[in-house]
């Protein structure tokens, strides 16, 4: 009697056992390597969109070691906070603007988003690739503890969306433009002869819609996908920076990382900017477009009056190596 209780005892616990077992969830996959991909950019800009295929195709390569989050429109914070976040040695990549860039390491290289520098991203793609920006990376590096994995993205012309249209830099006198809050764009619209107004980028529509500024000015994807169209719908086509922006990472996080994790993150940082620069290019006359839909007026500017007036710009920093922008000049050709 006592073994036959003792075998019914085993079978209901075997069962018991058994149906634990198969009740228990697996265990959930977790990448080794978490990292966040912070910009202040909308999801409909191709800057994004790339940074959403560089997500991927790193998660495919590493099969599933590395996890980038890709966080849009200042998810985790402006621009300068998440240079902040990555020097500080935080798992975050940033988008990086030549303009910050000088802050941080070297003012040299802020005259990368100098007005009218570049006449095509050709031109700019050879400089961004030359040993003269190798050097300047190299001072960012030491100086800011931030590391370039690329500076290899056109993010676009930049164009004046207003309540007007300002032909000339006569007619933007005295206007307040905001700009990103960074040196090179105050010089520039100083040189205009307008009152440039630093706002972080989420501020931009209730600062255009309460009259803290008169104007703003981006690339048309960024006038479209921040809906700006919605407040102002003049839009004066100045193309005073052709723009181009740069994926960064925190020196202390990026040498954390195995070597094989290092170089395909600045493999795959570079082919990604091959990969949206041309889009970009391509998608500027959908934009127009698009924002035409939107009920916005498009004003040609005298683009060759503003180049004179911008000219100045290049004076304004006494700090800058001797002979840059002729040092820039060469490298493009």
């Amino acid at each position: 009697m006592r073994t036959s209780l003792l075998k019914i005892a085993g079978v209901v616990l075997s069962a018991l056992v058994a149906s634990t077992l198969v009740a228990a969830p697996s265990p959930a996959w977790s990448a080794e390597f978490v990292i966040k991909l912070g910009h202040v950019l909308p999801t409909n800009e191709p800057i994004h969109q790339a940074n959403e295929r560089m997500a991927q195709r790193v998660k495919e390569k590493t099969k599933g070691r590395v996890e980038i989050q890709v966080f849009p429109a200042s998810q985790i914070g402006s621009n300068r906070d998440t240079y902040e976040q990555a020097r500080m040695g935080a798992p975050v990549i940033c988008h990086i603007d030549p303009g910050y860039a000088a802050e941080l390491g070297d003012l040299d290289i802020a005259i990368m988003n100098g007005p009218f520098l570049f006449e095509s991203w050709e031109q700019a793609r050879k400089v961004l690739v030359s040993p003269l920006v190798g050097a300047m990376n190299e001072k960012l590096l030491k100086n800011g503890n931030i590391r370039v994995l690329s500076w290899g993205y056109y993010f676009g012309q930049r164009h004046i969306i207003s309540d007007k249209g300002y032909r000339t830099p006569e007619e933007i006198k005295g206007k307040k433009v905001r700009v990103p809050p960074n040196v090179m764009w105050v010089e520039t619209f100083k040189a205009m002869g307008a009152v440039p107004t630093p706002l972080q980028w989420a501020e931009v529509y209730q600062g255009l819609s309460q009259g803290v500024v008169d104007a703003a000015e981006a690339p048309l994807s960024t006038l479209l996908g921040s809906k700006l169209h919605e407040v102002k719908k003049v839009i004066t086509l100045t193309g005073h920076f052709k723009a181009v922006v740069g994926l960064a990472i925190g020196e202390q996080y990026f040498q954390s990382l195995p070597k094989d994790i290092q170089q395909l993150l600045a493999e795959e940082a570079e082919e990604n900017g091959r990969w949206v620069s041309p889009i970009t290019i391509q998608k500027e006359d959908e934009f127009k477009q698009a924002l035409a839909k939107g009920g916005v007026t498009f004003v040609q500017a005298d683009t060759e009056a503003y180049r004179k007036a911008t000219l100045a710009t290049y004076k304004a920093f006494p700090k800058w190596t001797p002979g840059l922008y002729e040092k820039v000049q060469a490298a493009m050709k």
